[in-house]
């Protein structure tokens, strides 16, 4: 299912693209710009982000000093790997999701709109992938977890 999920929202660059094209067609063909492109633009450039944090820790693509990684054993690779998940990820994405709910809550109570003059309605629809996305990525990091788990005290074990 993540997968998939993260299939469907991949689709964000195409659009996103298609968006860029038009508006940039607008402006510079017809002399004509319009606010409401240039903000669909940085709601969906933010949502694919976001969206794609969890699937660069998901498939192990993410940033890291390979400089060092590259050159130890699998087994230092791994306690690197549960000690930062445990230091430092855990408690970065638990935080951020725990300050970003009330963000999103409150965007959405006040009915939060853009400031520009043309802008787009529903600013909470574009705030919610950020409690989203620590979601998924907490699941993608509980999942490199597992995998450093298993690695080192064979626990949780494969199912066969």
């Amino acid at each position: 299912m993540f997968k998939s999920l993260l299939r469907v929202l991949s689709w964000i660059w195409f659009v996103l693209i298609l968006v860029v094209v038009v508006n940039v067609t607008m402006r510079y063909v017809f002399g004509e710009g319009r606010i409401e492109f240039e903000e669909i633009q940085w709601h969906l450039y933010a949502a694919g982000f976001l969206i794609g944090l969890a699937t660069c820790m998901d498939s192990d693509n993410h940033v890291r000093v390979d400089i060092f990684h590259e050159r130890m054993g699998l087994r230092w690779q791994a306690w690197i790997e549960l000690y930062g998940l445990l230091l430092l990820f855990f408690p970065f994405v638990i935080a951020m999701f725990i300050f970003s709910v009330p963000f999103v809550s409150y965007s959405f109570a006040i009915a939060e709109i853009s400031d520009s003059p043309g802008g787009l309605p529903y600013r909470w629809v574009i705030k919610s992938f950020l409690p989203l996305s620590m979601l998924l990525l907490l699941v993608a990091g509980v999942s490199r977890f597992s995998r450093a788990t298993a690695y080192l005290f064979g626990w949780p074990r494969n199912v066969d």
